[in-house]
């Protein structure tokens, strides 16, 4: 069932028993499985994969949404939304809930309303992100894991599955468990082509946060005596931007117990 209102580009498909509201807007080649519902406003660019059942534009879970509510949910090119993903749209008057390009988004993950993706972001199976999370360029999060409203995901950052944040996770680091960071994505670093004097400069950044005794005031009042690179540079301005939730602190390792 198409609106007439809708506007749909060259080539898109639409699949048995979707339904698309008369606000929607589908770029070129996006297809539309079936049992599928967009609806209010929309905007889907080009290339788009659609799972079937998925939800994109439903009210948000936001008890002080006023009905009429003008909002809106806006998607890029290239992603892939997989079956049952439920994208809420914005909750205020003029909002948005936005996706970037080339995004993979697994069964079932919920993105809340107002919440904001990057590019090449991979989000595992049912995964849940709340009002207003911002996640950054090129970051994995696990299968079944929970983040608070409000938090923000730095670039590159990969979560272990079925942890659950409420803090923010700075750039290029490992996170598991609650609200815990345990080392750096060292792996994600040389697969996106951070050269050897960029990784060195990534792990100093992480060692003088986390590892130096100082504390994050501290840490990022030495930061600012020398000169880093660009990706360091953002580590530290991500920390320093975290003034709402906070950041995750360091797991440390356990020593051995009472009865070893």
């Amino acid at each position: 069932m198409v609106d007439p209102g809708a506007r749909l580009g060259d080539d898109v498909e639409i699949g048995p028993f979707s339904c698309i509201g008369g606000e929607v807007e589908i770029g070129a080649r996006t297809v539309v499985r079936s049992h599928v519902v967009i609806e209010g406003v929309v905007r889907l660019g080009a290339d788009n994969q659609i799972g079937h059942g998925a939800l994109i534009g439903g009210l948000p879970q936001d008890l002080g949404f006023k009905p009429g509510t003008r909002s809106a949910v806006e998607i890029g090119d290239g992603n892939i939304i997989r079956e049952y993903v439920t994208i809420h749209r914005g909750t205020a008057t003029g909002s948005a809930t936005r996706v970037g390009h080339h995004n993979f988004l697994m069964a079932g993950a919920h993105l809340g309303h107002n919440c904001t993706l990057g590019d090449k972001v991979i989000i595992a199976n049912n995964c849940l992100l709340g009002g207003y999370v911002t996640v950054e360029n090129d970051a994995f999060l696990g299968g079944g894991c929970v983040f608070h409203q409000f938090m923000r995901v730095g670039q590159l950052a990969i979560t272990q599955g079925t942890s659950g944040f409420g803090k923010d996770i700075p750039p290029f680091v490992a996170a598991a468990g609650i609200n815990k960071v345990v080392g750096l994505n060292v792996v994600g670093l040389r697969r996106a082509g951070f050269d050897p004097e960029e990784r060195a400069e990534i792990k100093a950044a992480f060692r003088l946060l986390y590892e130096s005794g100082l504390n994050v005031s501290q840490a990022l009042a030495q930061a600012r005596e020398r000169k880093w690179r660009e990706p360091a540079e953002a580590f530290f301005d991500f920390v320093a931007g975290a003034k709402r939730r906070g950041i995750c602190g360091l797991r440390r390792a356990r020593g051995p117990s009472s009865e070893d």
